[in-house]
């Protein structure tokens, strides 16, 4: 197979840019490295396209590296023909080879082996050619044994129906066929093992839908039900035209001798050993495809969760709400460092609101409060009435966000939130933590697991390894995309930029703490562990403000300095200019500025994106992204009335639908349908995480705590 042409047909790129990016990919570059400052190279192939020619470049060896093993295992047995040898290295999938290697592949003792050991093979053949004129009875006399275990002509006719059916179970082209046919025409069907138990799982209690057509989400929810035996999940397959198929390829004239025994076998071959096989497989597809697909949707949720623009500048109040142990608070400098914290109780059971707005006030006025960071979790909408009526009854110019507190509880209890607040309870790191993500939610967030922060679905049912991959990956993208500074990244930050590992990361904060503030990216290199390969990986994603060189403070790589201090000169700039040189380029694919590169040794495209950079060094790709809403007021569910239109926050992005925070402490659902006019396929097409949306209110079920929104009005 080659690889590198299949890949360029799936990713509908070029084979030159696929060469590249195997290439540097197998020399050990990172894919946000090589996304960056590698574009020339692969024709500026962005990291979601890398990271999917990765993970196919992987599935890819690893199927060349099965095909030599079962051939190698097929020759070593001696039955490797020449067809058979062709027939795998064209094969396009795992399943594809599986298929053809189970003839050969060892078994575990089957009935059909005893059968072969007993001698009873040929007698399997006499059946299987259909020529005999003899009868049954008469053909399996012939091979009966009492020293093999054969004593009656039953047993004998029993053990060469046995070989004939795994024989037909293991014939590859057999399997595709009957594989094909349970695809496009078989019915996924579920049944309640319990019809009168209540679950979540009521509406699959009786449900039925085709194969080709059922949706991921589904194929979760039945597989979760499944495992909490609450529900019992099978393929119906078409077998009436799938037996109609194999006795038409193994019936091959109507001999009345053999043609009755043939069917039986067929009947036996696929009730018995091929649709239970090919079910599973099916099964397994099914979960595989809608997990990608699941993984996909969690790893665009993330995204847009981590890349919400920070809210800079701002003194914050971290409020953890809860009951009986009180809200916890801390307030957060504009540095995100913790001033003070405090528990009040205004909630239930001790209600001592007075109290507590005053402490409030205190703080408020004390550290120049501007906006309080209120966690979503119990107690939320009570802690939010209490903000409200304290902003009315002051005055004080403060405003509040609730923020999403999925996995500050994980945090505050990790050994990280141990190392970095070691003399705070669960309570003030939580409390941090929410002030703190509100101040620079990509910070914050890479500290805790990302499987934690509640923008997927099903995400403790699927391929935790595969999920954590994935997921990492976008976190890398993120924390890359924006950078980081050296001087005041924590090491989980720092773990995530190209080429530093967990261990080089807490080695760049120990040589800080040691010898002080990084002055220059080179000092890099003597940080333990982080050689010229990892520094060259790390250096363009890691920002020095106000260090020796002003080229240390942009997203220009050390490689390049050369270049863009050439670029200065030549432009009538010195190195004091950067952030404020204006850069009047050539135009693009202009004779001018391909003459400008040759002559500054370097690409086009590296060429624009020094200029951009010299413009204004590390432009925050977050400032995009759609601002929190700010709120002084509260709304109570009973408040909401059909047909009354909000902004609201998408919380969540899921494949039926998504999840808008209005402002009333219970997200409301806006069904695909109702997202808009069009029809789309999933409703990532048109929104994402963060999204500041308007709805209007279709139906709102107090009891149920559910609310319908719609977005087409």
């Amino acid at each position: 197979m080659d690889i590198i042409k299949v890949l360029s047909e799936e990713l509908k790129v070029q084979k030159w840019q696929v060469e590249a990016a195997v290439k540097l990919i197998d020399e050990g570059n990172t894919i946000p490295f090589i996304s960056r400052y590698r574009k020339e190279a692969t024709g500026a192939l962005n990291d979601e396209v890398l990271r999917n020619l990765h993970e196919r470049l992987l599935y890819l060896r690893g199927l060349e590296e099965r095909k030599e093993t079962v051939l190698a295992s097929i020759e070593e047995q001696g039955k490797l023909t020449e067809e058979l040898k062709e027939k795998i290295l064209a094969a396009q999938t795992m399943v594809a080879v599986e298929d053809l290697y189970r003839p050969y592949k060892p078994k575990r003792k089957t009935r059909a082996s005893v059968a072969k050991e007993k001698g009873l093979e040929p007698l399997a053949n006499i059946i299987y050619l259909q020529m005999t004129k003899k009868s049954m009875e008469e053909e399996a006399e012939a091979f009966l044994d009492e020293e093999k275990g054969v004593s009656t002509v039953e047993e004998a006719i029993g053990g060469a129906k046995d070989i004939l059916a795994e024989g037909i179970s293991d014939e590859a082209d057999y399997r595709t066929k009957i594989r094909k046919l349970t695809e496009t025409d078989g019915v996924v069907i579920s049944e309640a093992k319990d019809e009168e138990a209540q679950s979540v799982y009521e509406m699959y209690y009786h449900f039925s839908e085709s194969v080709k057509k059922i949706a991921g989400h589904r194929i979760l929810a039945l597989n979760r039900g499944e495992a909490e035996k609450v529900l019992s999940v099978k393929i119906e397959a078409p077998t009436e035209r799938i037996i109609a198929y194999l006795e038409k390829e193994v019936i091959k004239n109507n001999n009345p001798v053999t043609t009755p025994v043939l069917k039986e076998v067929v009947a036996d071959s696929y009730e018995r050993l091929i649709a239970p096989s090919i079910e599973r497989e099916i099964r397994n597809a099914l979960t595989e495809k809608a997990e990608e697909g699941a993984i996909s949707v969690f790893g665009k949720n993330l995204k847009q969760l981590l890349m919400q623009p920070p809210i800079a500048g701002k003194v914050v109040l971290g409020w953890d709400p809860a009951f009986r142990t009180g809200c916890k608070l801390a307030v957060v400098d504009e540095t995100g460092k913790v001033l003070t914290t405090k528990v009040i109780f205004p909630t239930a059971p001790q209600n001592k609101v007075t109290e507590a707005k005053a402490e409030l006030k205190k703080l408020i006025e004390k550290y120049h409060v501007s906006l309080i960071s209120v966690g979503n979790g119990t107690a939320s909408r009570e802690s939010e009435q209490v903000i409200v009526s304290f902003i009315k009854e002051t005055g004080l110019p403060v405003s509040y966000v609730i923020v999403n507190e999925a996995g500050a509880s994980v945090y505050s209890a990790s050994k990280l939130a141990t190392e970095e607040f070691p003399n705070f309870d669960v309570g003030q790191r939580s409390a941090a933590s929410i002030a703190r993500r509100l101040q620079d939610p990509l910070a914050e967030l890479v500290k805790i697991d990302p499987k934690s922060i509640g923008v997927g679905q099903y995400q403790h049912d699927m391929n935790q390894k595969r999920l954590d991959e994935a997921l990492t990956g976008v976190v890398e993208d993120c924390v890359n995309s924006v950078g980081v500074d050296l001087n005041t990244a924590s090491a989980p930050l720092l773990s995530y930029i190209s080429g530093v590992s967990k261990t080089i990361a807490k080695n760049i904060v120990e040589y800080r703490e040691e010898n002080g503030a990084f002055t220059e990216r080179k000092q890099l290199l003597k940080v333990a562990k982080l050689g010229p390969k990892a520094y060259e990986q790390c250096a363009g994603f890691l920002r020095i403000r106000g260090g020796k060189n002003p080229l240390d403070s942009t997203s220009v790589h050390p490689e390049s300095y050369e270049a863009a201090e050439k670029l200065l000169t030549k432009t009538g700039f010195t190195l004091e200019d950067v952030g404020h040189a204006k850069m009047n380029l050539p135009k693009e694919g202009s004779k001018e500025l391909k003459a400008l590169a040759a002559e500054l040794e370097i690409g086009e495209l590296t060429l624009k994106d020094i200029a951009k950079e010299l413009e204004k060094p590390s432009r925050d790709p977050r400032e995009d992204m759609p601002a929190p809403i700010l709120r002084s007021d509260v709304m109570e569910m009973e408040d909401l009335k059909p047909g009354m239109r909000l902004k609201g926050t998408v919380r969540n992005v899921i494949d039926f639908g998504i999840f808008v925070d209005i402002g009333v402490h219970q997200d409301g659902l806006v069904h695909i349908s109702k997202i808009t006019d069009r029809y789309i396929k999933h409703p990532l097409e048109v929104v994402s995480v963060g999204d500041i949306v308007e709805v209007e209110v279709m139906s709102v079920d107090v009891g149920k705590k559910r609310i319908q929104l719609t977005m087409r009005f």
